[in-house]
């Protein structure tokens, strides 16, 4: 599974990792977290995330 970078600020997301925090579960794909899932730490959409 990909990484996908929040080009802003700079938050990794790993589908090994998830996000529990904001109840994505380890194991989860950039492509099936839901669509009004927000990055942890500036809070914009999936739009601005990127593949790495």
């Amino acid at each position: 599974m990909d990484k996908y970078l929040c080009e802003p600020c700079g938050y990794e997301y790993d589908p090994e990792v998830g996000d529990p925090d904001g109840g994505i579960a380890p194991g989860t794909a950039f492509e099936d977290i839901p669509d009004d899932w927000v990055c942890p730490i500036c809070g914009l959409g999936k739009d601005v995330f990127v593949k790495m």
